[in-house]
């Protein structure tokens, strides 16, 4: 019998599909093993074609075309790798802290390299605004929004944007990404009853250090949609990104790299470029700048 689904879970090798006849325990097919293998075959998100066994459980056959991943380039033993967080998300949903933690806005630069290089539509979630208060709050983030990224500010605390939030996710399958302690688990248990608890019991699983966790999963909203978390991420390394090409996922720069003096300027030193006179006269962050710079260099985000 063949059935398609939607992968919703992955666990030690095994990935639960969920399908017309329910939620199938499945294994991979071994020719799709052969070869060199650079990334991950099969992520949640997926959607698959498989053969229903006697036994109940099933084979997947087909991979259906991605039309979009959340990926990160992860080390591995045998070098680096393609690691897919989520496969066809609607949204990535990225959740930082107003406070304890600080945020950290390079790391979020990243996410939103990774969200425009896929194409994938980006949300940032400014949380626990009852430590800094509202004003403050938007004085952090007020960067992104002229830029075309939707910043929502909440606070589980407060009870203060969390319908939003919850508007925002109705519907869709979304990646929740962010450093560890920004309250991602909070609002979702404000959302849902009891989802981030969930959540949090998977993230406890997490194999830390290794390019691939024991248990990654979609879990169900109330009224449709499902919610991916992206636990604990410590790091985040652009796959496959040449640094010529970083300033075309900078909206702010891509405009500005045709009036360049040089073709191949990196706007870092040459003379005439029109990205660091941009900066010069305050119409490019300079903070965004000196991310576009450390990403272009190969440095970590901090």
């Amino acid at each position: 019998m063949k059935l398609s689904g939607l992968v919703i879970r992955l666990q030690a090798g095994f990935y639960f599909v969920e399908t017309a006849e329910g939620l199938i325990s499945c294994q991979l097919r071994g020719r799709f093993k052969k070869g060199v293998i650079e990334g991950d075959l099969v992520a949640v998100g997926d959607r698959v074609e498989i053969s229903l066994l006697a036994d109940g459980t099933g084979v997947i056959e087909k991979v259906c075309e991605r039309i979009s991943a959340f990926i990160r380039k992860a080390p591995s033993a045998r070098g680096d790798y393609k690691q897919v967080l989520l496969a066809n998300p609607d949204q990535i949903v990225l959740v930082f802290a107003c406070a304890e933690p600080n945020p950290r806005l390079r790391m979020l630069d990243r996410f939103l390299v990774i969200a425009e290089k896929e194409e994938i539509p980006a949300l940032i979630v400014a949380n626990k605004i009852d430590l800094i208060g509202l004003d403050r709050a938007q004085q952090i983030f007020l960067m992104y929004p002229p830029l075309g990224y939707e910043v929502l500010f909440t606070s589980v605390k407060m009870q203060y944007g969390i319908e939003e939030l919850y508007r925002k996710l109705h519907g869709k399958i979304s990646a929740l990404a962010g450093p560890s302690g920004v309250g991602k688990s909070s609002l979702l248990n404000v959302i849902q009853p009891h989802l981030g608890l969930d959540v949090g019991r998977v993230s406890g699983l997490t194999s830390k250090g290794r390019h691939t966790t024991v248990v990654r999963e979609l879990f169900p909203l109330r009224g449709g949609g499902y919610v991916a978390d992206m636990p604990g991420l410590r790091s985040l390394s652009l796959w496959d990104t040449e640094p010529e090409e970083l300033d075309g996922y900078f909206p702010e720069l891509r405009t500005l790299v045709a009036d360049c003096r040089f073709n191949d300027c990196t706007h870092q030193m040459e003379p005439g470029c029109a990205v660091r006179q941009a900066v010069k006269e305050g119409r490019v962050n300079e903070e965004r700048y000196v991310s576009y710079l450390r990403m272009r260099l190969g440095e970590e985000d901090d």
